[in-house]
């Protein structure tokens, strides 16, 4: 059924899952970045930190040049030049032998290119889907990404083992191979021609409704500010107040990955019959019942349960909220909310492990853990109470006119 659905898909739309799971599996620098700068280059700890955060910033400058690339040069020359500019930026860190502003200006670089994909993509796909197509076309990419993710850090760290040249090497090679298949396989201009919907829109309307939509966009920090947390605390927490080894930090990735395959394509079957603030409010749910697991029963079996709760708010809101900007934001301007949704993102990773380290290192473990539980529960409440526009309007094309009455035929004599 899904496979019939998937290959009636556009095949420009096609060819940008695969290529979004090549260059995800290609992925074997950025987790083991820490790792390279303090091994390989002999930076301190705290200075490779200090590198990455700066670098990240790139994520931040990437996620906005999303929007103004997609509009002038076409999704297609954004999503390539995000896969050129990351590898360029890979290239030299492997190579450049340099004062340690170098490094991070490369990583700023790679990164750049890293924060301008997502978004490029997501609006590649409101291009080239109808409403009723969206959440599958989103849904699908999402478990492309993941899976990519899934294999990507497991070939990295073999490559690493060898040689941190090899891991390199992969991830510049593989990051290239998506990009000429973008390159070959989908149209330099997807944007749709403007259509007319059933009822005019005033520009007083379409600010609203804009505004509408970036306030949703920007309240669902609330459920990206978790995973990001996580990222952060979770390796922290399992070895340091669980003493446990970090192999469960690695089971907590392959738990979520299999949440995701396995559920992933049966939620995007029921999301059409809720509404977006129903779905947005059990997403909230979701990810407030996993962190409540973890507050109050905090040990190995509730950290692996949580993950199969908060998996599933993810996957909502990983749909959802694209699906939402697509459906209701005017053509010429669905790139520059995917990339505010990208900003989001990418803010998130910058601050959140920044605010949630001072918290630990004043409070202890249990103040951050409240704080990743408190997040979501703020995120329900907001979205309860939110102006939310109903599902998807139609797209109309504009009526031809009717034809002319032909003459009528003469009478005979």
């Amino acid at each position: 059924m899904w496979l019939s659905r998937f290959r009636a898909l556009p095949r420009p739309l096609r060819m940008l899952v695969y290529a979004s799971f090549i260059n995800r599996a290609g992925m074997f620098v950025f987790p083991l970045l820490a790792v390279y700068l303090v091994r390989s280059r002999h930076l301190g700890t705290g200075e490779a930190g200090v590198l990455i955060s700066v670098g990240s910033t790139g994520l931040l400058a990437g996620s906005l040049l999303s929007g103004p690339v997609c509009a002038r040069a076409g999704r297609r020359a954004a999503l390539v030049s995000s896969l050129l500019l990351n590898a360029a930026g890979y290239l030299g860190l492997a190579l450049v032998d340099g004062p340690t502003w170098t490094y991070a200006a490369l990583l700023f670089v790679a990164l750049v290119g890293m924060g301008m994909f997502a978004p490029a993509a997501n609006t590649l796909i409101a291009d080239l889907t109808e409403p009723d197509q969206r959440p599958f076309a989103y849904t699908v990419s999402y478990l492309a990404n993941n899976l990519g993710m899934g294999v990507g850090p497991l070939l990295g760290g073999f490559a690493a083992a060898y040689s941190y040249q090899l891991m390199f090497a992969g991830n510049i090679l593989l990051g290239l191979l998506a990009a000429t298949t973008i390159w070959l396989r989908v149209p330099a201009d997807t944007r749709r021609t403007a259509t007319t919907s059933p009822v005019a829109t005033t520009r007083r309307a379409g600010l609203l409704r804009d505004i509408d939509v970036a306030v949703l966009v920007v309240l669902s920090i609330c459920y990206v500010a978790p995973l990001i947390g996580l990222e952060y605390t979770l390796p922290l927490a399992v070895t340091t107040v669980l003493h446990s080894s970090v192999a469960v930090v690695g089971a907590v990735y392959t738990i979520n990955s299999v949440v995701v395959v396995g559920t992933s394509l049966l939620i995007e079957k029921r999301i059409k019959a809720y509404s977006t603030r129903a779905l947005l409010i059990a997403a909230g749910l979701l990810w407030s019942a996993g962190m409540a697991i973890l507050v109050f029963a905090f040990s190995l079996p509730a950290v692996l349960l949580s993950t199969v709760v908060w998996t599933l708010g993810e996957i909502i809101t990983s749909v959802v909220v694209p699906t939402y900007i697509a459906d209701h934001v005017q053509e010429h301007r669905v790139g520059g909310f995917m990339a505010l949704n990208g900003f989001v993102l990418s803010a998130a990773r910058l601050v959140v492990p920044m605010g949630l380290g001072v918290v630990w290192q004043t409070q202890g473990h249990r103040p951050v853990l409240l704080l990743l539980l408190l997040t979501p529960v703020l995120g329900v409440v907001a979205f309860a109470a939110l102006r939310i526009r109903p599902a998807a309007r139609p797209r109309l094309t504009e009526p031809s006119p009717p034809a002319p009455p032909l003459p009528a035929a003469p009478l005979p004599r």
